[in-house]
This record gives structure tokens, C-alpha cells and sequence, in this order.
């Protein structure tokens, strides 16, 4: 599933463009073709091709791991679950297998979701909110401070992996920025999050940060057909790597199963206390 630092090149290429694209903002929305009816969470198909039609994209965003497109009138949201990804085309380009939903824009363009396992869902509300209200802090928002996280941290014994996973507590993790965020900071993902000091609160946020900021300037990770060519995959200093030496130490990563997910880290450096 594309984390935060994918959905945000995802987001920074749609705004801005690259090589052989052109931005889509300020692009007009001229027709909307829904081919699965079951990706769009609301409204109704009807209303939702009515309502978008000559709109305008006036911005393109992140908030967590939703795309938002910020309309004249409305907000028009993605979230890309397992297998979704937004892609520009010529208006003349064939359907592909997996195109769930078409948006016809000006300038001969069309802005294609395409979801393989059709996990992917798609909204347009008048209020942001409505969707993205119940997600917890941006880990980047610089308003975000170490006694504001050992604050929530305290507020639950939960333990550490699936509490980071968890997008109302925190927006953007997946698992593996959680795994490399875990390690550099030196935690056992099964650590209560009740029982950690403010110097380790300190210290996970700093890493949270730091993997989430290399994933973005390295456009991600390409572990999976649907993200865009990143290279952080190169980097990981435990996800997928069990087995393989630790970075700091030597010691074989190991792997377990937390709250159901694969879960990498270094007995060595990140003991269970």
C-alpha cells in the first residue's frame, strides 16, 4: 500500500508536473466515466459526474494517505488502498485493464485511476472534513511536538507497531516506514506506548521524521507495479531484510507477526523491555 512519502510524490507530480506531463492544476474537469461503480464511496455516479462537470483543479494535496484535489466547488479525494494510482493520458490513449474511473480534462487529457484489486475508493464532498476529520496529526507538521506525542503515547497501553498504524493516532505510517522509524529509534514494536520516556518520545518522532523525509526526497519505495520508480527500497534498513545483518550492529534482522502485519526489526538493538 503506498505510505505517506509515495501518495506525496504522487501528489507533487500530479501539481507540478514532470517530463512529457504537463499539471493538472488549473486543468477543467469536461466528463467523468466511471467503470467500477464500487470505487466511489459517494455520491451517487449520477450526481457525482453532474457536480464534477467544468470544474476547475484548483490545488492538489496530501492529507495522510488520501489524495485531494481542491475543486472551484467541491473536494474530490482518493484514497489508493492496496493497488490504486493516478495517472495522466492523452485523451486518445486506450482503456487499460484495471481503470476504474476516467476524468476527461481540458487540453486533450484524461487523469485515470487505476486500481488492480479494486480496493481503491474515490469521494467528492463540499467539506474535507466530512472524509479526512478523523485522522490523527500530519508526523511532518512542524506543530507536532515531542510532549504532544508523549501526551497521546500516555493516553493508551497500546502497543507501539499497531498504534503507529493506526491513522487516527497518527496520519501517513504503513508498515514500512513504521519498521524503519522503529529501528533508527531504537523500540521494540511491541513496546507499551504507556511505558516510554519523553527522551525516547524525542527520539522516535525525530526518526519518524527523518524516514519519512529520505522517502520523499527518494520518491518513495518500488516495492509493488503501482509506485512511481523511487529507489528508498535501496535504503531499508529492516523492511523485507530479515535475515540480513543489521545496519548498526551485525545482528540477523528478525520478523514477527504484529496486529497481523509483517513486522522487521533488530533483536539486538531494539530489546524488548
Amino acid at each position: 500500500m503506498p505510505e505517506l512519502p509515495e501518495v506525496e510524490t504522487i501528489a507533487r507530480i500530479l501539481r507540478q508536473g514532470q517530463p512529457g506531463q504537463p499539471p493538472l492544476v488549473g486543468r477543467r474537469i469536461l466528463g467523468a466515466n466511471l467503470l467500477w461503480e464500487r470505487s466511489l464511496a459517494e455520491p451517487s455516479p449520477a450526481e457525482f459526474a453532474a457536480r464534477l462537470d467544468h470544474q476547475v483543479i484548483e490545488n492538489i494535496g496530501r492529507r495522510g494517505k488520501f489524495l485531494h484535489f481542491r475543486l472551484r466547488r467541491d473536494w474530490l479525494l482518493f484514497h489508493l488502498r492496496m493497488s490504486g494510482d493516478l495517472l495522466v493520458r492523452p485523451l486518445a490513449a486506450p482503456l487499460e485493464p484495471h481503470d476504474r474511473l476516467v476524468l476527461t480534462l481540458d487540453k486533450e487529457l484524461t487523469l485515470v485511476f487505476n486500481d488492480a484489486r479494486k480496493f481503491g475508493r474515490v469521494w467528492l464532498v463540499d467539506e474535507v472534513d466530512r472524509v479526512l476529520g478523523d485522522l490523527g496529526p500530519e508526523p511532518l507538521d512542524d506543530g507536532l511536538t515531542a510532549q504532544d506525542l508523549f501526551e497521546r503515547l500516555h493516553a493508551t497501553r497500546r502497543q507501539l507497531k499497531p498504534l503507529l498504524l493506526d491513522q487516527k493516532f497518527i496520519a501517513g505510517l504503513g508498515n514500512i516506514y513504521a519498521d524503519e522509524a522503529l529501528n533508527l529509534a531504537k523500540l521494540h514494536p511491541l513496546q507499551p506506548a504507556n511505558l516510554l520516556t519523553l527522551e525516547q518520545v524525542g527520539r522516535l518522532l525525530e526518526s519518524i521524521r527523518m524516514v519519512l523525509g529520505d522517502g520523499i526526497r527518494r520518491n518513495g519505495a518500488s516495492i509493488d507495479w503501482v509506485y512511481r520508480g523511487g529507489d528508498f527500497q535501496n535504503y531499508f534498513r529492516v523492511y523485507q531484510r530479515t535475515g540480513l545483518p543489521c545496519p548498526e550492529c551485525g545482528t540477523p534482522i528478525a520478523r514477527i507477526i504484529v496486529g497481523q502485519r509483517g513486522t522487521h526489526y533488530c533483536p539486538h538493538c531494539q530489546p524488548r523491555e
